[in-house]
Formats: C-alpha cells, sequence, structure tokens
C-alpha cells in the first residue's frame, strides 16, 4: 500500500486590521464529521504538494488566494490504523476580505474566526501550533519571499 500523501492549508483574511481564519463543518457521513477544520486533503499522483492545496482550496471554496506560501513547518501525527507516521506539509493563502466560498458536499458551513476562536474550535493540537504559527509570521510580517509559491494563471 502507498502512503498518502496530505496537505493541510490555513486561508485567512486581513480584516479590519486584524487576522480571521476561515474554518469549514464536516459533513455528516465524512471523515471527521461534525468537526471544524481548515482545509485538507489528499495529494493526487501527478501534482506536487502545493498544487494539491492549490486544487483543494477551489474545490472546497472555488476561490483563488491573492497570496499563497507555505508554512516553515509540518503537521507531524502517528496513524495506528496503518501504522504511519505522516509528515504532512502545511500552507496558507490570503484571500479576498469579501470572499465568500462555496461550499462542497463535504462541509455544511463555514466560519471566519480570530486566532483564539479558531484553535478553540480545532481539536487536534499540531494544527492548532500551525494556525498559532501562521497567525505570527502573518501579524509580525514575518513571511520570506522564499516561501511564496507562484500562482500559475488559469
Amino acid at each position: 500500500m502507498s502512503k498518502k500523501r496530505l496537505i493541510d492549508l490555513y486561508a485567512y483574511r486581513i480584516i479590519n486590521g486584524g487576522v480571521e481564519f476561515l474554518l469549514f463543518k464536516r459533513a455528516k457521513g465524512k471523515i471527521y464529521e461534525g468537526q471544524w477544520r481548515m482545509i485538507g486533503g489528499k495529494v493526487h499522483p501527478e501534482e506536487t504538494y502545493w498544487q494539491g492545496a492549490l486544487r483543494e482550496l477551489k474545490e472546497e471554496t472555488g476561490l483563488t488566494p491573492v497570496t499563497f506560501w507555505t508554512l516553515p513547518s509540518v503537521n507531524t501525527f502517528y496513524e495506528h490504523n496503518s501504522d504511519t507516521v505522516h509528515q504532512i506539509p502545511a500552507f496558507a493563502a490570503e484571500l479576498q476580505p469579501d470572499s465568500l466560498p462555496n461550499l462542497d458536499d463535504e462541509h455544511t458551513e463555514y466560519r471566519w474566526f480570530t486566532l483564539k476562536e479558531a484553535t478553540e474550535q480545532v481539536t487536534w493540537p499540531e494544527q492548532q501550533r500551525l494556525l498559532g504559527l501562521a497567525h505570527r509570521l502573518i501579524t509580525e510580517n514575518k513571511i520570506l519571499k522564499d516561501w511564496h509559491v507562484s500562482i500559475p494563471s488559469s
């Protein structure tokens, strides 16, 4: 069995001088049912991780980011069912302040949350940590140019 290649993507907007993160409530019958989560998913065999992250953003929201960058960290966790340690690249996508996501069938609702609210909603400790890291890098203006990913024209 080949190892799953996964991504995490933290979509955010800058509004009234603050940062808000976009979270989605998982639909009934889907993995993580009823949980508030960021964008995530599997990378297709022909994709790079960053291409998979952009595709997942488009599929789950219908939106294109203003800025897209890699977080200088990964979400690491152990999955006992497959006896696999996952190392999941994390990305951030700045969206227009007035962005309205189009929900797919994986989610029942979306909301914009402050960092405090988002970390109270997201249950996985590594994802809480990555939310905090993204927030700090955004608010302290410490996103390095090397982390920016050029978005191809469609």
